[in-house]
């Protein structure tokens, strides 16, 4: 019956005094017999399967009995709603005062509904064929299985074969991943088999510069948090919502990993990544015969493992061939600072941020910024040059360095330097951060350049 129910009415029960649940079913059946005639009696209605067992749970404690009644019922709503008023009829239970209140009645069928809705959605998006594979896809798959054939081991785990080599690697979570990265060309991934981290792949990450591709689930998140704590996690690259990482086709990969984000950087601040340092090997097989016909000498054999904050760093080669200009540090003669120049994403000369603030004439050293910023509440921020882009407020100095656009090449607050600060000055290539104090700051980037006031003064 309860399994075939089409509603089942809750109640809470509390009794001044102890009593037991046969004092609760005698109730139940006592109180509410002949109450509302012989078509809605319980004894009936159960006799004639329209009404399920009662189900009755009782607890004591301070003196008092605490209960939970639940009935199945098969009527339409009109006359369980009127049954589960009757419950509420009940005063007393045994010899003690009670009081019941029928907390909600469920309807069985939406519940199914949910989960017939659910099912249908799985069916429809896996159980159909999907139809004649063309003559593209069956080479696409005989020119992939040559990459697959390179899986091997790293301390027992299913690796890329370069690993062992690579100064960057790839943590993922299983073979599959594994294999799926090889097949677009991804060679340096290891997988932890497992959301228990084993300590080769936590070594290897002190060792490595790591970027960590994980599902999106739960899994994924125990795995990163894991390897954050016994690991050191550079990047994180997410696949789009919703995805495993060994379903995702090569566009997919390759955009996830050009967009990984810097460790402490969280997802919200990521509108900008756009990072073009993979660190991935995209050693791709370079024979005419596994080659796309489309993909020329130039773009298929690129080692693209370039650390992102590297200071020397004038280019770097995306999975996809194309050079793309990254900001390359100027030694300052007087004050030896390393900024002096500003690049825009697309590769061009710096130009002034349209953000309703007209640039005026600025310092000509980090340490004039610097005193010029001194106990004023504020944060000035820099372009290349020493012109002044920016001048707010030192609690609005995180947005204004995510949003400025093109980033500035100098930022001065007049306030600590925090890690998120730092993670965000990092991700949009501000060369150097001015501040009171360091606060929390766990991790420097090599790529940006961190002074306090006393150490310009």
């Amino acid at each position: 019956m309860e399994d075939t129910a089409k509603y089942r009415v809750h109640a809470d029960l509390v009794a001044d005094g102890i009593v037991e649940r046969s004092d609760v079913v005698g109730a139940v059946f006592g109180q509410t017999e002949g109450l509302l005639g012989d078509e809605l009696d319980i004894h009936a209605l159960q006799d004639a399967s329209k009404l399920g067992r009662l189900d009755v749970d009782v607890e004591t404690e301070g003196g008092q009995s605490f209960g939970h009644i639940t009935l199945a019922s098969n009527l339409d709503r009109v006359e369980t709603s009127v049954l589960g008023a009757a419950l509420e009829a009940i005063e007393r239970v045994g010899p003690c005062h009670a009081t019941v209140e029928v907390v909600r009645i469920e309807d069985c069928r939406a519940a199914k509904r949910r989960e017939i809705t659910e099912r249908a959605k799985e069916l429809l998006a896996t159980s159909f064929d999907e139809g004649a594979i063309d003559s593209d896809d069956i080479l696409t798959e005989v020119r992939e299985s040559v990459r697959v054939g390179d899986v091997t081991e790293f301390e027992g785990l299913p690796a890329g074969p370069n690993v062992i080599s690579s100064d960057a690697v790839v943590v993922v979570e299983g073979r599959a991943d594994v294999v799926t990265l090889l097949k677009y060309g991804v060679k340096n991934a290891v997988a932890v088999e497992g959301t228990d981290v084993p300590d080769a792949i936590a070594d290897l990450t002190h060792e490595r510069r790591t970027t960590a591709f994980l599902d999106g689930d739960r899994g994924g998140d125990l795995i990163l948090e894991e390897l954050r704590q016994v690991g050191d996690v550079d990047y994180v690259a997410s696949p789009p919502d919703g995805e495993s990482v060994e379903d995702l086709s090569r566009a997919a990969v390759h955009a996830s990993l050009r967009g990984k984000r810097p460790a402490g950087v969280a997802d919200d601040t990521d509108a900008n990544a756009g990072d073009s340092a993979t660190d991935v090997d995209t050693d791709d097989v370079s024979d005419p015969e596994t080659t796309d016909p489309e993909t020329t000498d130039a773009d298929s054999d690129i080692p693209t493992d370039v650390a992102a904050t590297d200071d020397t760093a004038t280019a770097v080669a995306a999975t996809d061939g194309s050079a793309v200009p990254s900001p390359t540090p100027v030694d300052d003669s007087e004050q030896g600072e390393r900024p002096s120049a500003s690049v825009d994403t697309a590769g061009g000369p710096a130009a002034r941020p349209d953000a309703g603030v007209t640039p005026t004439s600025g310092p000509t050293s980090t340490a004039e910024a610097a005193e010029a910023a001194h106990d004023t509440g504020r944060c000035h921020c820099y372009a290349a040059g020493f012109e002044r882009v920016a001048d707010v407020g030192a609690d609005a100095a995180f947005e204004t360095l995510r949003e400025t656009d093109p980033a500035p090449m100098l930022a001065v607050r007049d306030g600590p330097i925090t890690q998120r600060l730092l993670d965000v000055a990092a991700q949009r290539g501000v060369e150097t951060l001015v501040g009171t104090g360091r606060e929390d700051v766990v991790k420097e980037p090599a790529s940006v350049a961190l002074h306090t006031f006393t150490d310009l003064t």
